[in-house]
Order: C-alpha cells, then sequence, then structure tokens
C-alpha cells in the first residue's frame, strides 16, 4: 500500500524515537503489545533502536512516565501500554479513566504525540480463555498502534517543518483560522 511506503521513506529520511512505555501487572497479555509493535514498527521501516522500552508497575505510573520522558526531548512520540481489569471493585473504571485523560494532557501539554494502548475490557477474568483472548488481542492492538504511531510521526514532522518554514500562522488553514477570530 502506498501509504505504508510513504512512512518507510519518513522514517529513513529522518529517524524517530519513540518511547514505548508498558505496565507490568498481567505482562504476559501486555508483552503481546510490545512485541507486536516493534516487528510492525521494523516493518514500517522504523529500526529497533529508535524504541526504547520503558516498564512501570502498574497502569497508575504510566502518565508520569511518559510526560518525564516527554519533558525530556528525547522522543518525537510516545506510546503507552497496560491493562486495567475490573477485580471486583469499581475502582479499574476511575483508574482507566485517570490514566486516558493524564496521556491525552501529557501530550497536550507537551507537543509530543501520546498514543494510548492502554485497554479496559468490560469483563475480564482471570481463566484461560479471556487471557487467551486478551493475549491475541493485543498483539492485533499493538500493530494498529505502530500504524497510528508511523502516520503521526510522518504527520506530525510535516506540520512541524511547514510552522517552521512559514511561521505558525501558515500551519493553521485559512478556514480553520479564520473560524477562531470569529467572535
Amino acid at each position: 500500500m502506498s501509504q505504508h511506503r510513504f512512512h518507510r521513506d519518513a522514517a529513513v529520511a529522518a529517524p524517530a524515537r519513540i518511547a514505548f512505555i508498558q505496565s507490568c501487572w498481567h505482562r504476559d497479555i501486555v508483552d503481546q503489545a510490545r512485541t507486536s509493535f516493534l516487528r510492525r514498527m521494523e516493518q514500517e521501516g522504523y529500526a529497533a533502536e529508535t524504541v526504547e522500552c520503558f516498564e512501570v508497575p502498574g497502569a497508575f505510573e504510566i502518565p508520569l512516565r511518559a510526560q518525564l520522558l516527554a519533558k525530556s526531548g528525547r522522543y518525537d512520540a510516545i506510546v503507552a501500554a497496560g491493562l486495567v481489569v475490573d477485580g471486583g471493585i469499581y475502582r479499574h473504571e476511575f483508574v482507566a479513566a485517570s490514566v486516558i485523560d493524564a496521556l491525552m494532557r501529557v501530550q497536550l501539554d507537551t507537543e509530543v504525540p501520546v498514543l494510548s494502548l492502554v485497554l479496559t475490557p468490560q469483563q475480564f477474568h482471570e481463566h484461560e480463555t479471556h487471557r487467551t483472548f486478551f493475549r491475541d488481542h493485543f498483539i492485533i492492538k499493538g500493530e494498529e498502534a505502530a500504524l497510528a504511531c508511523a502516520a503521526t510521526l510522518v504527520a506530525t514532522r510535516r506540520l512541524k517543518e511547514s510552522a517552521a518554514g512559514r511561521g505558525a500562522a501558515a500551519a493553521i488553514p485559512e478556514s480553520a483560522s479564520s473560524q477562531r477570530r470569529r467572535p
């Protein structure tokens, strides 16, 4: 597909640095996302050494690590992976919402794209059927995250180059900038 070819060309032209953060709860499941993400990024033309992997104890710790990494200036994108499950109490919904909200804040505050692979299944039980299903599901999600990451890196780079070359106002389409000026 030509879209994927474009990603490879862009990756070769200007290598990007990517941070992949994963929580350690349900490691056997979340590892599948990391493995498939890395494999797909290589297929998209990003060398393995452009992705640096980090681990945190649980999903709740991901946003702080993402913020510290984003503020370091070393990374062009950050991917966060984790599995937040219902352990029999309602707390998982608050954890999931807090993590996603914080990841969004990190990318808006730092202008470093943060992609979320933090999933919260509606129902998860500690039996082999669910574990197998989610291991397989995280393989798919890792590949999807890689494609989204590659596309985001290219789009962000183009936007920043355009803004640097013509000034920040040039990066905003005329229709968008005129809409912002209206009372």
